[in-house]
């Protein structure tokens, strides 16, 4: 069975960097695309960015601010976020997921999900 584990978080003070990872074991020749979602205290999970696996491809929620970048490396099967310039709304547990659809930013278009890693942004 496939399974993902979310790794990195940890307590970070504001403006400083965490790079999250996520391991994938057993099958995944259906994943077309591996996404990163967050839940904050008190609210609904949210999507954040994928990337496609074949190529890399990414697209992010809110290419603007450019502080968070994802990445994947094939032969490790693990998909990774780079979160710079943390601040305190970033505070959630972050999930990664694999999609068999592509790159999506609702929950309906993936499939197996992690635990969650949990990042703490203080002031």
């Amino acid at each position: 069975q496939v399974q993902l584990v979310e790794s990195g978080g940890g307590l970070a003070q504001a403006g400083s960097s965490l790079t999250l990872s996520c391991g994938v074991s057993g099958r995944i020749v259906s994943t077309y695309a591996m996404g990163w979602f967050r839940q904050a205290p008190g609210k609904e999970r949210e999507f954040i960015c994928a990337t496609r696996w074949s190529d890399g491809v990414t697209y992010y929620v809110d290419p603007e601010k450019g502080r968070f970048v994802i990445s994947r490396d094939v032969a490790k099967n693990t998909v990774y976020l780079q979160m710079n310039n943390l601040q305190i709304e970033d505070t959630a547990i972050d999930y990664c997921a694999t999609s068999s659809l592509g790159l999506a930013e609702h929950e309906g278009a993936y499939d197996y999900w992690g635990q969650g890693t949990q990042v703490t942004v203080s002031s």
